[in-house]
C-alpha cells in the first residue's frame, strides 16, 4: 500500500487529502484507511506540484467528518 496523505478537510461531499510529496495516485484508485476499510475512490488531483491535494469521493456508508485527520492509503 502507498500512502495517499492525511485528510485535511471536507468540501462538497469530498474528502480533501494533502499528499506527503509530489507522488500522486491515479484517478479511480481505491482508497483505504489504516484498518484496510475501503473509504472511496480518487476523483481529482489539484494544487501545487510539490504537495498536491487529492479529492476522494467517499463510499455511501462513510461519514466524512470522522475522516478528518486520518491517513489514507491507495490499495
Amino acid at each position: 500500500m502507498k500512502r495517499v496523505g492525511d485528510v485535511v478537510r471536507t468540501a462538497q461531499g469530498l474528502a480533501v487529502v494533502r499528499a506527503p510529496d509530489e507522488t500522486k495516485p491515479e484517478f479511480g484508485i481505491t482508497v483505504v484507511d489504516e484498518n484496510l476499510t475501503e473509504i472511496g475512490r480518487v476523483v481529482d488531483v489539484f494544487g501545487p506540484v510539490a504537495r498536491p491535494y487529492v479529492a476522494v469521493s467517499p463510499n455511501d456508508d462513510v461519514r466524512l467528518p470522522t475522516l478528518l485527520g486520518t491517513t489514507l492509503y491507495a490499495r
